[in-house]
């Protein structure tokens, strides 16, 4: 059963789930708790049935990284057809899960799903570009706990989309430089390691730049106070110190910025939390 469990990637889950929480804690109207939980359960079924499949897709390729080499498929904990039956189970039982909350909910998880297993995965092996593919279903989560109590999606639930969507190709590349070797090993071309150390420098900060300002969007749509906005500048600003040291040679100022990028993301959604109910 652990196994099983160790597909799913529980911490990447519990991350995703709290980003959806947060969705529903900004979104306009009263929280129906049943449908809350729904939308919640549902959430952590489509990003565990991702999970999974992608690890089913991936299991040659784990075997060659020092850090998914113990993974249950590659060494063998876990048979193929097992893992390829249970993240299609989780996605199937899924949808009726999402649609017994709202359309909307439900069309988010399904876009969500397909997106990261038949787009994102299989597109990871042949172009660093499928970074930025990859950042479009981790950043629907928010919008799922968004629409799951609003029923609709406005400038504030696209805002999170925003913030979260550009947050993830700077964390992202910073992880693929501290872990380059192996991805050279496994032949994937990630975008730290494929690209000029020049293009690779100017995205980080181009992102980094992009995210920060995304971070004030909220603001100017009204209902968040001026303690997010200096919480947010706070943090926006050593996000963006800590962005310009990163570069391809200088792996312990990537490292930095990996476990920054991380406390950053944590803060600035917990600050429009708490911004919004200050405002």
């Amino acid at each position: 059963m652990g196994a099983f469990v160790e597909l799913t990637k529980p911490r990447i889950t519990r991350a995703v789930l709290t980003t959806g929480a947060i969705g529903m804690a900004l979104a306009p109207g009263r929280i129906d708790f049943l449908k809350a939980a729904l939308a919640l359960l549902g959430t952590v079924l489509v990003v565990s049935s991702a999970n999974v499949l992608n690890m089913w897709w991936e299991r040659a390729t784990d075997g060659y990284m020092a850090r998914t080499a113990d993974r249950p498929l590659p060494s063998g904990r876990l048979e193929a057809k097992e893992a390829l039956v249970f993240g299609l189970a989780l996605g199937l039982v899924a949808i009726p899960v999402l649609l017994a909350v709202n359309l909307v909910t439900a069309g988010l998880g399904v876009v969500a799903l397909t997106s990261y297993v038949l787009v994102y995965t299989p597109l990871k092996a042949v172009s660093p570009y499928a970074l930025h593919v990859g950042a479009v279903p981790g950043a629907i989560p928010p919008l799922m706990g968004y629409a799951a109590v609003a029923g609709r999606l406005d400038g504030v639930a696209y805002a999170l989309f925003g913030v979260l969507f550009l947050w993830q190709i700077p964390h992202f590349i910073a992880i693929s430089l501290v872990r380059g070797s192996e991805y050279v090993q496994a032949g994937l071309p990630v975008y730290g390691i494929a690209k000029s150390p020049h293009v690779v420098r100017r995205t980080v900060a181009l992102y980094t730049y992009a995210t920060v300002a995304a971070s004030f969007v909220p603001y100017a749509l009204g209902g968040f106070g001026l303690a997010y906005v200096a919480i947010a500048g706070a943090l926006g600003l050593v996000f963006i110190v800590l962005a310009h040291r990163v570069s391809t040679t200088n792996l312990p100022a990537a490292h930095r910025f990996f476990r920054a990028s991380i406390a950053y993301i944590v803060l600035v959604y917990g600050a429009l939390f708490l911004g919004q109910n200050a405002a």
